[in-house]
């Protein structure tokens, strides 16, 4: 989550998903459990940037019963499985990107708007230490572009006491994606004193995340993460990552959890 509009979202659906499953309680595999992690996040202030704002880091899982949480990496947009065949999941995912203003860049480009980003995603279990995922979105106003992610997970946990993951990243984005943040149109060139650059589409980035969460009490928890991205491709060639931002786009967050339903003692 990348802004406090999300952050009321998610909160709206949480509320929701939570009424929805005391309504659905009676079931074989036994009461429901909810677990949020609420805390903040640094990222980015925008995609190129080598500055960071401070945002909430949220996520909200549920499970019955003993059965542990689902697995979800830290960096994974929001969304739920709607189909679920054996190892294989898809269904919705949904995203939001800040705002990047003129004035960050030298003041002599356009400003992109904040962006809500829609899609889907598909994932497959190859074992049960081992996941791979697809994502991707649209935005809706801001960039307009198209941005996909692809990811790896391995995963070692201790039911639900502690869990650790690792894996590599690609980042894949369009040529409008790329152009409204890392492109400089002909016509801003003179005023901004850059070169022009037209930004196709591509990969955009290379990485890894590792997430950690422990279980401290029944009811408390912390949940931790760190990412590392390295712009590559048009996006790591452009004027305005050298000359106003950074090709190492870092993030990190750190949140408490709180486990609560029939069971949890």
């Amino acid at each position: 989550m990348r802004n406090a509009r999300p952050l009321a979202l998610a909160l709206i659906l949480a509320s929701v998903g939570i009424a929805t499953a005391h309504a659905q309680d009676e079931d074989p595999r036994g009461p429901r459990r909810t677990r949020i992690a609420l805390g903040p996040q640094l990222v980015p202030s925008y995609p190129g940037s080598d500055s960071y704002d401070v945002r909430p880091f949220l996520d909200v899982s549920r499970t019955r019963g003993d059965i542990p949480f689902a697995f979800e990496a830290p960096d994974e947009s929001g969304g739920l499985p709607l189909l679920t065949k054996g190892r294989f999941q898809i269904g919705p995912a949904f995203g939001f990107e800040g705002r990047r203003r003129g004035r960050e860049v030298g003041g002599a480009l356009p400003d992109v708007g904040f962006t809500v980003e829609l899609g889907g995603f598909a994932q497959y279990a190859v074992t049960d230490a081992v996941r791979v995922r697809v994502e991707a979105r649209q935005g809706i106003g801001g960039h307009k572009g198209l941005i996909a992610n692809i990811s790896g997970d391995y995963v070692m946990r201790d039911a639900d006491r502690w869990l650790f993951s690792i894996g590599p990243r690609l980042t894949l984005s369009n040529s409008r994606y790329n152009r409204a943040f890392f492109g400089v149109a002909p016509a801003d060139a003179a005023a901004s004193g850059l070169p022009a650059y037209t930004a196709d589409g591509g990969l955009q980035a290379v990485g890894a995340t590792a997430g950690l969460l422990r279980q401290l009490t029944p009811s408390w928890g912390v949940y931790g993460y760190t990412k590392y991205d390295r712009l590559v491709g048009d996006p790591g060639g452009s004027p305005l990552v050298r000359e106003f931002g950074s090709r190492n786009q870092l993030s990190g967050g750190l949140a408490l959890t709180y486990t609560f339903g029939a069971g949890v003692r």
